[in-house]
């Protein structure tokens, strides 16, 4: 298994993987993800914000950071943390727990970034996210409603988040 930043190559990959997501999540009954922007994703390639998991030279799982989140974290935005958005897995490689693989990476990369926290979002109350999430050691801070949306993804209008940290 081998963790690296993706490459302007992975994007027809990259948005297979959403789309099996959202697929998925459309199944659950749960919020789902819009159709992302090809040119955010392709603008995250180019500031080394997608990642990748390879393993077996096949791409398992991604995820996209930002150091700043100040529609979703609001206030709390001014901790220094890395924020982790859109983890996408692979159906292939689903079961190989990859959210702890990507934690452990997380908790590593915000300790030579000196950030405090790593955190992350989901829309509204899924339940089974954040069983998943805290069972991974994150905090469930709870839900929180966004007040500001302008330019967020289209699944954020109006939305209600639950929020989690976990400590560095």
């Amino acid at each position: 298994m081998n963790i690296q930043n993706s490459k302007i190559e992975d994007i027809n990959q990259i948005f297979e993987l959403y789309k099996m997501s959202t697929d998925f999540q459309k199944s659950k009954g749960v919020v789902h993800w819009p159709d992302f922007d090809r040119e955010l994703v392709q603008k995250e390639i180019r500031e080394n914000r997608q990642w990748k998991i390879i393993i077996d030279n096949r791409i398992a799982c991604i995820w996209t950071t930002t150091d700043k989140d100040p529609q979703i974290w609001q206030q709390r935005n001014e901790d220094p943390s890395i924020y982790i958005h859109r983890i996408s897995t692979n159906p292939d490689f689903k079961g190989r727990n990859l959210v702890r693989e990507i934690i452990a990476w997380a908790k590593s990369y915000a300790r030579q970034n000196n950030k405090e926290y790593v955190r992350m979002d989901t829309v509204g109350e899924n339940n089974g996210l954040i069983h998943h999430y805290k069972k991974c050691g994150f905090d469930y801070l709870g839900l929180s409603t966004l007040k500001n949306t302008t330019g967020l993804p289209l699944h954020y209008n109006n939305a209600t988040v639950s929020l989690f940290q976990l400590t560095v």
